[in-house]
C-alpha cells in the first residue's frame, strides 16, 4: 500500500511517499513494514529507502520526520 502525504516538523514541511504492507520484511526499514520511503524538503530529497538505504537523513528535522513515520508506518 502506497501513503502520500505532508507533516511539518520544526520550520520545515515535508512530503512524503510510503510504501508499507501489513507485516514486517527483511526488506523493511530496520525489518519492518515500510519497504519504501521517501521525504522531500522544498523539492529536494533529504532521506530515501528503497529497500535499502539511498540517502541518509539530512539533520535533525528530517531524523524527526522520520521518527514520526516509522511510528505511523512500521
Amino acid at each position: 500500500m502506497w501513503t502520500e502525504g505532508s507533516l511539518r516538523i520544526g520550520t520545515s514541511v515535508f512530503h512524503y511517499w510510503a510504501k508499507h504492507f501489513d507485516e514486517p520484511s527483511q526488506f523493511g526499514i530496520d525489518g519492518g513494514r515500510i519497504s519504501k520511503l521517501m521525504l522531500k524538503r522544498s523539492g529536494e530529497i533529504v532521506y530515501n529507502f528503497d529497500r535499502g538505504l539511498d540517502v541518509e537523513p539530512a539533520d535533525g528535522e528530517t531524523e524527526t520526520a522520520l521518527a514520526v513515520l516509522m511510528e505511523e508506518y512500521n
